[in-house]
């Protein structure tokens, strides 16, 4: 079975519970067109004293006017940031309109959340079987963090098991992954506080609800694959403080196996073997076990679009790993299943198939001239694929809609899965030996709802939902096509209240990606609803670099290729538009991370085609991004600024370095946080400073830094609340909506 990497906590992050009544959707006539921004305080910009640095890179002057912000820990930068954010408050916080954006969302946030149990049946006793055990994800109401609930059988009621609540005192604490053991009776987890995703691994006896002794640190974002019997499990972690440069402590990621009982330093290390040099440090490996525990596989992730895979007879204690796949530009995804007594090894691979295949493979003989073709390419990409008991579930994605497929094990289609024409469903998962499969199915008008497949019947029941004050019948959801500039169609989602007229006055928000392989498609955001329901339209972009039209789609957005997303954001920008969709006057763009990127190259490049602009935990100065915190893993997605080629591509978009004195530049509201160990918050800071100097527009060029917060991922549902406020005010002040 493929590793059940917990759910991503990101999913979750607008997640509550308790329902409300019905509320009556404001008319369309509450907006109005929008007014001069609101005036900045009297006071003058808050210390941006230019000192500049000069580097000379591939016989190139490269001016940095503000270097001296990249030091977080400095008293000056610290000063910066107190007076940065007091400005920021005073502005969002004038009149009462945040007061009453905060009510609202803090009710669409108490709408709860739930996500697709993992399955356990394990044994009890001699030979018996214990209850079926569902793990499974849900918040509701006002819980500050979403919850790990366990579940005895099918009608059995819940139990939590991990409330990131109760990991301690510090309210920040959150559970950032979770692995449960083939009986069901364990549970590995990784836990930080403060959003700074360090985790520390922890495990949990299912039954008794207490953690073990075993604590092992260093284990961010870590890859966990557990013995059959649960009496140990492999796993990755990144090197001890002191036994690499301090600048590389984020890479060297290792796999170790450990035993329950045994001090993590104690842990042998399993790959990659000192002797084995082929690997570079950046390089990300996972690890999966068979279901005998026979076969250990890695898979080194090499960037967005290379992977390799090996592969350990652990039978044999004189085996080495064998290289199934290495040095080929595609990637590899192998999935471990069981029919009979006979362990399966599946492989997805987009080598010479942009949209993907899937093979099974020997594990005894696992070289490539050997695999067998069980799934060819078809014109969707396949975007995921799972087992349960005799069925193989794969996921496709139609248009940036998702689409299921149920198959044999030797890949013969049994049914399609209906889902709707407008959908996201993760790909059903379930037990090695069970009778039923579990996805999740969501749109952006409707809440995530849990299915239960019965794999004898293959019906099709709901196994849970949320209760939603949402009218969803309201809403109507549109997929436009517009040209970028080299003449690619590029597709996106529009989303409004269906009563909303298409003249060319409604207010907009553009939202988009583009990168990494991440597909953008339709997904519930709770909060939105305060945005819609007063009369606003919000677009969802498919641009390059993400996933939705395979690999060749991902390519084409990445490296050299990377001004193709930001030509294609203009596009959709301009179509929609054109097509009076939204106001000329009234358009807002929004992205965070490497969407925070695009919203900074779309400002500098076409400034004039937005009214405001929230860039969150952005990368902006890509000339130095590969200097902080993990920022090498991304050099495979955008090149190195000390490559002399990549130099080139990189300097002709980096948005720090395309402000331009006197230009009239849109509201601007940069959001990052200080413990943002992904994407370093010198990004915001130095942008926030280098654009209120330039700009001639008047407009405001906010910065907002959070404190005890990081990325995203974990951040609890009161800090949510105050920066959803924050985000919404701005939009609202800026593209004219009353509330």
């Amino acid at each position: 079975m493929r590793p059940l990497l917990a759910l991503s906590l990101a999913a979750v992050a607008c997640a509550g519970a308790t329902p409300e009544p019905p509320r009556p959707a404001p008319r369309a006539s509450v907006t109005a067109a929008p007014k001069a921004s609101t005036p900045l305080p009297a006071s003058k910009l808050p210390m941006n004293v230019k000192r500049p640095v000069t580097d000379v890179l591939h016989g190139e002057s490269i001016v940095d006017p503000y270097r001296w912000l990249e030091d977080g820990d400095s008293k000056e930068t610290k000063a910066w940031t107190e007076a940065q954010n007091a400005r920021t408050r005073a502005w969002i916080d004038a009149g009462d309109l945040r007061g009453r954006l905060r009510a609202r969302l803090d009710e669409l946030l108490s709408i709860g959340f739930v996500a697709s149990p993992v399955l356990r049946t394990g044994t009890a006793g001699k030979g018996g079987k214990q209850p079926r055990r569902y793990f499974h994800v849900r918040r509701e109401g006002k819980q500050d963090q979403p919850i790990v609930y366990v579940r005895e059988g099918q009608n059995g009621s819940d139990r939590a098991l991990l409330d990131p609540t109760t990991f301690g005192a510090d309210k920040t604490s959150a559970l950032d992954w979770w692995y449960v053991s083939q009986d069901g009776a364990r549970v590995a987890y990784g836990a930080s506080v403060s959003g700074d995703e360090q985790s520390t691994l922890r495990v949990r006896d299912v039954e008794s609800g207490k953690d073990l002794a075993d604590e092992i640190p260093r284990t961010r974002m870590s890859s966990v694959a557990w013995l059959p019997d649960g009496s140990g499990f492999f796993y990755t972690r990144e090197p001890e403080p002191g036994t690499v440069p301090k600048d590389e402590e984020h890479y060297h990621r290792k796999v170790y196996e450990h035993r329950i009982g045994r001090h993590w330093r104690d842990d042998p290390l399993i790959f990659p073997l000192p002797s084995d040099t082929r690997w570079k440090m950046t390089d990300f490996p996972s690890v999966l076990l068979s279901p005998s525990g026979r076969w250990l596989a890695v898979r080194v992730f090499e960037g967005w679009a290379k992977s390799s895979v090996l592969l350990k007879d652990l039978a044999d204690p004189k085996a080495d790993f064998v290289t199934v796949v290495t040095g080929v530009e595609a990637l590899f995804d192998p999935m471990f299943h069981r029919q009979g007594k006979d362990d399966l090894l599946f492989m997805r691979s987009n080598e010479g198939a942009p949209n993907f295949e899937l093979y099974r493979v020997d594990p005894k003989k696992p070289q490539k001239e050997g695999w067998k073709k069980i799934v060819a390419e078809g014109p969707d990409p396949i975007r995921g694929f799972d087992a349960a008991g005799d069925a193989l579930f794969l996921g496709y994605l139609h248009r940036a809609s998702s689409r299921l497929e149920r198959r044999t094990l030797d890949g013969k289609l049994v049914a399609e899965i209906p889902l709707g024409t407008v959908a996201t469903a993760s790909v059903p998962h379930g037990d090695l030996d069970g009778d039923d499969a579990m996805f999740e199915v969501q749109s952006y008008a409707t809440p995530p709802s849990i299915k239960r497949i019965d794999l004898k019947k293959g019906a099709v029941a709901t196994w849970a939902t949320i209760d939603s004050s949402i009218d969803s019948s309201n809403i109507a959801i549109d997929q436009i096509e517009a040209r970028s500039k080299d003449g690619t169609p590029v597709t996106a989602f529009v989303v409004r209240r269906k009563d909303v007229p298409r003249d060319g006055s409604a207010p907009g928000i553009l939202y988009g990606y583009g990168g990494f392989n991440i597909s953008q498609t339709p997904t519930f955001n709770r909060t939105l609803y305060s945005f819609l329901e007063r009369g606003g339209v919000y677009c969802v972009a498919n641009l390059r670099g993400g996933a939705e039209y395979g690999e060749t789609w991902h390519r084409a957005g990445m490296l050299d290729k990377k001004q193709n997303v930001f030509d294609d954001a203009v596009a959709v920008a301009e179509k929609i538009l054109a097509d009076k969709w939204v106001s000329s006057s009234r358009l807002g763009v929004l992205g965070g991370s490497n969407g925070g990127l695009l919203v900074g190259a779309l400002i500098t490049q076409r400034p004039e085609l937005f009214r405001a602009a929230v860039s969150a935990v952005p990368l902006l100065d890509m000339l130095r991004y590969h200097h902080f915190l993990v920022a090498k893993l991304w050099i495979p997605e955008y090149g190195s600024p000390e490559d002399a080629k990549a130099f080139q591509w990189l300097k002709a978009y980096s948005p720090y370095h395309h402000v331009v004195d006197g230009a009239a530049y849109p509201s601007v509201l940069f959001m990052t946080a200080e413990s943002d160990s992904r994407v370093d918050p010198m990004h915001a800071r130095k942008m926030a400073a280098r654009m209120q100097e330039a700009t001639s527009s008047g407009r405001p060029i906010l910065v907002r830094i959070e404190t005890k917060a990081g990325h995203g991922v974990g951040k609890p549902r009161h800090k949510q609340l105050e920066e959803l406020a924050d985000e919404y005010t701005f939009f609202f002040r800026e593209l004219g909506l009353a509330f």
